[in-house]
């Protein structure tokens, strides 16, 4: 289980190394997803509070990156944290996520991006449930949920 000190870590030393690497052109993400998608992926955008679709979903399932449908989080490690956007308290795997600091907006927050495409999520924070103490709040449109029907 990763925590606090793991996140603060990761964003100062380096990240695990993720199972692969998706990279494609800035053309061709535009290709795939929808402006307001690409806006928040890769340029690092947020949706307002309390739109996106998967905020206040608990539906069984995994969620995966917009971009590259690499497994981020699981339902069953999703919270409702009141913030307006979904939340989660650990990613599938330890090398799904990235970290990197940003003081974008006069803050100090932990970035948290698709270890696999770079995809821009949302943020961490150091605030959510026990055991990990951990919140990752993601913006809705950098994911899509895979529910158990749609893995069998």
């Amino acid at each position: 289980m990763l925590t606090w000190k793991d996140i603060i870590n990761f964003a100062v030393n380096g990240n695990p190394e993720p199972d692969t690497r998706v990279e494609k052109t800035e053309e061709a993400w535009k290709a795939q997803l929808t402006p307001e998608q690409f806006r928040i992926t890769r340029h690092k955008g947020t949706e307002a509070p309390h739109t996106g679709a998967l905020c206040s979903s608990y539906e069984e399932g995994k969620y995966n990156c917009i971009c590259c449908d690499t497994p981020l989080f699981d339902s069953t490690i999703k919270f409702s944290s009141g913030t307006g956007w979904p939340s989660f308290t650990q990613p599938i795997k330890p090398n799904a996520v990235k970290y990197d600091k940003d003081v974008s907006f006069g803050m100090v927050r932990v970035e948290i991006m698709c270890n696999t495409c770079d995809a821009h999520l949302g943020h961490v924070f150091p605030d959510g449930p026990e055991p990990s103490g951990l919140r990752y709040c993601v913006n809705s449109e950098s994911l899509t949920l895979q529910t158990v029907e749609e893995e069998n």
